[in-house]
């Protein structure tokens, strides 16, 4: 599906291009638009998970130090402290605090180009069509039980059309404590 999201996604990953990667996971999808944008463009990773930003953080380090370094690639993810207080932080390595719920978006680097989202949203967030930038284009899973994957493209006016590209099966787009049952 990476695969995939890359390929539909790859004319709005140019040069200089913003992205948001929406429930970034490992890191890996993030890391490969981070490189397809080239020196000159920014991605957004966001998570809820802590372990899964924390994951994202180490993979990235270890591998493409690079990206993070040059401010590239941002991962953003809450991070809870033991006595139960959230704090919303970036793990690049220059932190900034920001929020962590990927349905929100993140309206700091909006308008992007390109939008993945790697949840399946039913409906999708207003607030994830209106940072797309016209032109540009979001892929997401929409639906419940019967998924497809969607592209979402805006045009130059603002005008947005829908096409779906296949059936799928992901998890719910929802909030860190719906997914972890805390």
């Amino acid at each position: 599906m990476h695969a995939h999201a890359l390929e539909v996604l790859e004319p709005y990953l140019k040069d200089g291009s913003h992205v948001l990667d929406v429930g970034s996971g490992s890191g890996y999808l993030t890391a490969c638009m981070a490189h397809m944008v080239g020196p000159s463009g920014k991605v957004v990773g966001i998570d809820h998970i802590p372990d899964l930003v924390e994951l994202s953080k180490s993979n990235l380090l270890a591998v493409h130090s690079e990206l993070t370094e040059t401010g590239r690639l941002e991962l953003i993810g809450k991070l809870e402290t033991p006595a139960g207080r959230i704090y919303e932080s970036g793990v690049k390595l220059t932190h900034c605090v920001q929020v962590g719920d990927g349905r929100q978006g993140y309206p700091k680097h909006a308008p992007y180009n390109a939008i993945h989202v790697g949840a399946a949203a039913h409906p999708v967030p207003k607030q994830l069509l209106a940072q797309l930038k016209s032109p540009g284009r979001m892929v997401i899973p929409v639906g419940t039980y019967d998924q497809n994957l969607c592209q979402y493209d805006k045009d130059q006016d603002g005008t947005i059309s829908v096409k779906e590209l296949m059936g799928v099966r992901y998890v719910p787009l929802t909030d860190r404590e719906a997914q972890v049952g805390v």
